[in-house]
């Protein structure tokens, strides 16, 4: 019959054999990530060469410094207002639908571009002319636009007006 174990010897590598074995797995490792790893270090070198590593160095070093400055510019009045306005716009953006956002914007860029050839032509309208082009649907669809927009603005503007007072 067979003899019962009664001893487990464990064997606890060395310091020297644990060092060789994780450089042996370091080694693997970038072996089978050798083009991430080469593009990490062409990353960090132009990285390097654009003194990121420098600048962000110095600012590790005086973060005290660099955050009571940075405190200091987000405490003025003039960036609170940015900071709201920029609520205000995602809000006012939230607020319309994409199609309705397109068409004005559309309408915008096509705008832009006929003001910049009228600029570029430099034409005189006579009055006449300008009696013409009012009677045109487009014309016409822009200024009913226009109008609704200003009236729109004026609603508002009294509507604040009068819950100010």
């Amino acid at each position: 019959m067979a003899k019962s174990i009664r001893q487990i010897r464990r064997e606890v590598p060395n310091e020297q054999e644990e060092q060789a074995q994780a450089m042996n797995e370091i080694l693997k490792e970038l072996a089978e990530n050798k083009e991430a790893v080469l593009a990490f270090i062409q990353t960090a070198k132009e990285l390097h060469e654009l003194k990121v590593f420098e600048t962000t160095n110095s600012l590790l070093k005086q973060s005290d410094e660099v955050g009571a400055i940075a405190i200091q510019q987000i405490n003025q009045p003039a960036v609170h207002n940015m900071i709201k306005s920029g609520f205000g716009l995602f809000k006012f953006l939230g607020a319309l639908q994409p199609s309705q956002l397109q068409t004005i914007l559309d309408g915008v860029t096509l705008g832009l571009k006929r003001m910049s050839e009228t600029g570029e032509k430099g034409e005189k309208q006579s009055i006449w002319r300008l009696r013409k082009r009012l009677t045109s649907p487009a014309t016409r669809a822009a200024l009913t636009t226009m109008i609704d927009f200003v009236e729109g603005m004026g609603e508002v503007f009294l509507r604040n007006r009068r819950n100010s007072k």
